[in-house]
């Protein structure tokens, strides 16, 4: 599952942010952690990033924030929020915020796999495009 763009690990807990870049490094993912949306300023202005795995609270903000930041430098990508709580509405209302996914922290391995299986068959579908954390096909935009 070897991924040449880094992955970015977002997580104000340190315990969480060191469980996913274990299990995403065990996967032969490369990975860059931070713990604040400020943080991610700095690395969204100096890596290509298309996946994020990003608590649903940070310190200094939420994962809108970093939708946000990634929609201000005009990026394109997939972030993946981790909640505690991981309810159905959290994870209808991350979706409707422009959210991969949703899944539960501590991660899973299982989850994480499949988050980054997804990610990559969608990259290999044909005429599909990621804007603003959605894929949205190329025979659907208007």
């Amino acid at each position: 599952m070897d991924r040449l763009i880094p992955i970015l690990v977002v997580s104000s807990e340190s315990k969480n942010r060191h469980a996913l870049r274990d299990i995403l490094n065990q996967e032969g993912c490369k990975t860059i952690c931070m713990s604040t949306v400020g943080e991610c300023e700095e690395v969204f202005a100096n890596q290509n990033i298309d996946l994020v795995f990003c608590d649903r609270g940070l310190t200094d903000g939420t994962y809108r924030d970093i939708l946000a930041l990634s929609r201000s430098r005009s990026r394109s990508l997939r972030l993946v929020v981790t909640s505690h709580l991981a309810d159905w509405d959290e994870y209808l209302e991350a979706l409707r915020d422009g959210a991969f996914d949703l899944i539960t922290s501590p991660a899973q391995t299982a989850d994480i796999i499949r988050v980054i299986s997804q990610a990559q068959r969608e990259d290999e579908m044909p005429g599909t495009a990621v804007a603003a954390g959605k894929a949205v096909s190329a025979s659907r935009e208007t």
